[in-house]
């Protein structure tokens, strides 16, 4: 979705299930040209919404239950499904996504990603197995990194979509708000710096956003399962989390376009993945 809208909205890393949220990536036809000033859509006005979901997967506890009633929640409101996979997922590994895709009556764009790390002959067999997969589905193979065949796409989604009144003013590119954008930048730190379970273990929320002399103020409590992961979190001396901190706070500079005093703490939130008052607090169960 960062390709498409053109703005870094979703964070990334190399881990599955680094997206937790569902995220509103909003693009209008002026924007298009910005993007993509070399390839032109003859001056058509249009609005598109992304609705970037998590990954699928078999859920293990409320968390990852929540993540899929995301996913399964954009499905029942797309115009469009995008569904996007890459050259080394195996086609076939979420077959009962694929089958519920097979019953719907939208069109479906069906998105190859990564082909930079393939030979052409294994992307010209990856495409056949998702047209007998899929046969009603349009293949587009890509790269997000490279921005191959991403104008494409964004034209081929414009001609599907229905006609109807814009739902965002034009100036609005995400359904977001800094405080979330905050958050994320630093899970995709601890994504980044940490292995095994912790990134899996933590949540962030920030308790401070405040603006002043043109600075951004922000405190975060990044939340952990156990006593043992906080150590960790924290490191020998403070070491790892001052890394977490320096790190996050560029991206967030780069990203408000402001400078930021950023300020981290490490609570212990035993269980929070399956207390459902907790994930409610967190933007998981919504009213």
């Amino acid at each position: 979705m960062n390709a498409l809208v053109g703005e870094k909205l979703s964070i990334i890393t190399a881990k599955a299930q680094t997206t937790r949220h569902r995220i509103m990536g909003i693009v209008n036809g002026e924007d298009f040209q910005i993007i993509f000033s070399d390839t032109p859509v003859n001056g058509e006005d249009f609005q598109i919404i992304f609705s970037d979901t998590p990954g699928i997967l078999q859920p293990h506890y409320k968390l990852q239950e929540s993540m899929m009633s995301f996913v399964n929640t954009a499905i029942g409101d797309a115009d469009v499904i995008l569904y996007v996979t890459d050259v080394v997922e195996k086609f076939d590994k979420n077959q009962e996504y694929i089958e519920r895709l097979k019953t719907l009556d939208i069109p479906i764009v069906l998105v190859v990603n990564k082909i930079d790390l393939t030979t052409p002959e294994e992307l010209e067999q990856l495409v056949l197995n998702w047209k007998n997969l899929l046969p009603k589905a349009l293949i587009f193979p890509a790269s997000a990194q490279e921005r191959f065949n991403i104008d494409n796409i964004l034209k081929q989604i414009v001609v599907l979509l229905p006609e109807s009144p814009a739902y965002y003013d034009k100036d609005v590119f995400t359904d977001r708000n800094l405080r979330f954008f905050a958050s994320e930048i630093i899970r995709e730190k601890i994504l980044l710096n940490y292995d095994k379970e912790i990134p899996y273990s933590t949540e962030v929320t920030i308790e401070q956003f405040k603006e002043s002399d043109e600075v951004y103020h922000v405190e975060a409590i990044i939340h952990v399962i156990r006593d043992s992961q906080k150590g960790i979190i924290i490191g020998r001396q403070g070491a790892s989390l001052k890394r977490v901190g320096i790190q996050a706070r560029k991206d967030m500079e780069d990203f408000f376009e402001r400078k930021v005093n950023l300020r981290l703490f490490v609570k212990v939130n035993p269980n929070w993945r399956e207390n459902p008052q907790q994930l409610k607090r967190f933007g998981y169960i919504l009213d």
